[in-house]
């Protein structure tokens, strides 16, 4: 899996899983917002080049 569609499935499963407002608007950042937060957490824990691939993966989130 690539960085981008490891951060489209990312931000796709959090919108599916936890966006129930009314506001798409809400619902996009809300979805933004969990799939960094995950990020975040999976990239404290891992080593080597695999930190790179989690960096492009924060790194396209940020632009949607």
């Amino acid at each position: 899996m690539t960085p981008k569609e490891k951060a489209d499935k990312l931000y796709n499963d959090a919108y599916q899983r936890w966006c129930y407002e009314i506001s798409h608007e809400k619902n996009l950042l809300t979805a933004k917002d969990i799939a960094l937060y995950v990020v975040k957490e999976v990239s404290e824990n891992v080593i080597g080049m695999e930190i790179e691939w989690w960096e492009e993966v924060k790194s396209i989130l940020l632009k949607k």
